[in-house]
C-alpha cells in the first residue's frame, strides 16, 4: 500500500493564476471531442476515450460487462452505435468499434514517465452531467494483486475528484495528453486510472491490431553527440536486436543496430510508443521510418504486415 502524499498547495489555486488557466483550457478544448459518452441500458453510463480515428474507443470492461453493442453520444451531437470488439476484465478495459472514420482521436503518451507529483486532468460524464472537467496531482504509482488469479496490475492514484459516470474516460498529463484510464473510485479524494502503457501493449496485442514489422528491439538511450537537430529533445530510442529474415523489416533492409526514432511522425523512445505507433497504421499502408545508422538519420519506407511476429 502506498501513502498517499502530504497535502499539497491548492490545486485549484495554481490552476487559477492566469497562464495555467489557460493551458488548462486550451487542453480541454482539444480534449473534450475526444471523449465520449458510453450508455449501456443494463449498466447506465460512462465514458470512453476515442483511440483512434478509425472508430475505436477505450474504455471500463465494467462500463460495457457483457453487452455486445453500447450507444455512443459525441461531442457534436452525434449518437453512433458501437460494438464491443474485445474486453480484458483484468485490466478492466474494453475496445469499442464505431463504423466511422472521422472522429478525433486523442493524443496518447506512455505513462511510464509520469511521476508522483504531477499535475493530472480527467474529463468525464459524473452523474451523466457531460464534459466535466476535474483536476488534481498524482499521489502514487504502483502493482494491485488481482483476486483469484494473484496477477498484478498496474495502477495510477490520484486526487483528482471522480464519480459514476467517470469511469473508462481519459486521465490527461499537463501536455494534454492521455497517460490513463480512469477507472475505480476509492472515497472522496482516492482514484485509480489504468495506466496508458497497459492499454497501449493491450491493444497492440490484439490479433486483429497487430501490425509488424518482423523485429525484437529494446529502448537504448541516446548519446548527447546524437541529440541535435530533430533529436535535440530525444532521450531516446529503440535499437534493433534482431530481425525476421522474411519479414517487412529484412525486405526494407533494416538491419541490427539500426535505432528508430520516429514512426510515420510518430517519436518513438521506448518499446510502448513503438507498438502504439504501428498500431495506429493501417496494414495496407507504407510506414515511413526515421533511423539512426551509422550516427546518421536516414528514412526507410516500409510495407509492414498484420501478423503474429513479434514487434
Amino acid at each position: 500500500m502506498i501513502n498517499k502524499t502530504a497535502s499539497h498547495p491548492s490545486i485549484e489555486a495554481l490552476i487559477a493564476s492566469d497562464p495555467a488557466s489557460n493551458a488548462v483550457t486550451h487542453i480541454v478544448d482539444q480534449l473534450q471531442p475526444s471523449v465520449v459518452q458510453v450508455r449501456n441500458r443494463r449498466r447506465g453510463g460512462g465514458t470512453g476515450v476515442i483511440w483512434r480515428t478509425d472508430g475505436s474507443i477505450v474504455t471500463n470492461y465494467h462500463v460495457v460487462g457483457n453487452a455486445s453493442e453500447v450507444q455512443i453520444g459525441l461531442f457534436d451531437g452525434r449518437t453512433l452505435t458501437a460494438t464491443v470488439s474485445d474486453r480484458n476484465p483484468t485490466l478492466d478495459l474494453a475496445l469499442l468499434k464505431a463504423d466511422t472514420t472521422d472522429l478525433p482521436a486523442a493524443p496518447v503518451d506512455d505513462s511510464s514517465t509520469l511521476q508522483v507529483g504531477e499535475l493530472v486532468l480527467a474529463i468525464g460524464h459524473p452523474w451523466g452531467q457531460p464534459w466535466v472537467v476535474t483536476a488534481g496531482i498524482v499521489s502514487g504509482l504502483g502493482n494491485v494483486t488481482i483476486t483469484n488469479t494473484n496477477q498484478q496490475v498496474q495502477y495510477i492514484r490520484s486526487d483528482v475528484r471522480l464519480a459514476p459516470g467517470n469511469s473508462g474516460g481519459p486521465l490527461l498529463n499537463a501536455r494534454g495528453a492521455v497517460v490513463g484510464i480512469n477507472a475505480m473510485i476509492f472515497g472522496g479524494d482516492l482514484s485509480v486510472a489504468i495506466p496508458s502503457h497497459a492499454a497501449i501493449t493491450w491493444i497492440a496485442g490484439l490479433p486483429s491490431r497487430r501490425i509488424t514489422l518482423g523485429i525484437q528491439v529494446q529502448t537504448v538511450e541516446l548519446p548527447g553527440t546524437l541529440r541535435r537537430g530533430s533529436l535535440a529533445q530525444r532521450k531516446a530510442g529503440v535499437m534493433i536486436v534482431g530481425v525476421n529474415p522474411n519479414g517487412p523489416a529484412s525486405k526494407a533492409t533494416l538491419s541490427v543496430g539500426d535505432v528508430l526514432v520516429d514512426v510515420s511522425g510518430m517519436p518513438v523512445e521506448n518499446t510502448a510508443a513503438l507498438l502504439e505507433a504501428l498500431a495506429r497504421r493501417d496494414a495496407t499502408e507504407i510506414i515511413k521510418l526515421n533511423v539512426l545508422r551509422g550516427g546518421a538519420l536516414t528514412t526507410v519506407d516500409v510495407h509492414v504486415d498484420a501478423s503474429e511476429q513479434i514487434v
